[in-house]
This record gives structure tokens, sequence and C-alpha cells, in this order.
């Protein structure tokens, strides 16, 4: 399973802009969840995605990111 979790929704342009940056981050596998059918998460991502999490640690980066940013994230 991997650690790292994009938190979504559906027909989001933003997440679709977050899904290329990660490729161009060249990030390693992770999940994709959607909140929109979820009512805790769209209580607490609703409005803030796309949201990358690190779930070993909780870590969060919040929209909006480049590959920079990811690549930074991920090697702390």
């Amino acid at each position: 399973m991997p650690n790292l979790i994009l938190y979504q929704r559906d027909y989001c342009h933003l997440c679709d802009l977050a899904l290329a940056v990660m490729a161009e981050a060249q990030a390693p596998e992770f999940d994709s969840v959607w909140v929109d059918d979820a009512p805790v998460l769209e209580a607490r991502y609703g409005t803030r995605v796309p949201v990358l999490r690190d779930a070993r640690d909780g870590r969060e980066l919040d929209w909006p990111f480049d590959a920079a940013a990811v690549q930074a994230f991920l090697i702390r």
C-alpha cells in the first residue's frame, strides 16, 4: 500500500493539474482518494483539494504545488 495519498474531487480541474505535477515530479506510487462521497473527508478536504498527504507522518501539501515542492515534500 502506498504511503502517499492524493485527495481529489470528481471533475476537478486543479486535481487534473496536480496529477500532471505528480508525474513531472516522478512521485512514487500513490493512492487517489475522492472526497465527494465521504462526509468526513469532504469536511476536511472539500475546499482544499487537491491535497497530498504522507500517511506515515500525517504531513500534508496543499495546492498549489509544483514539481519542486513535491520533490521537497518527498525527501523530508
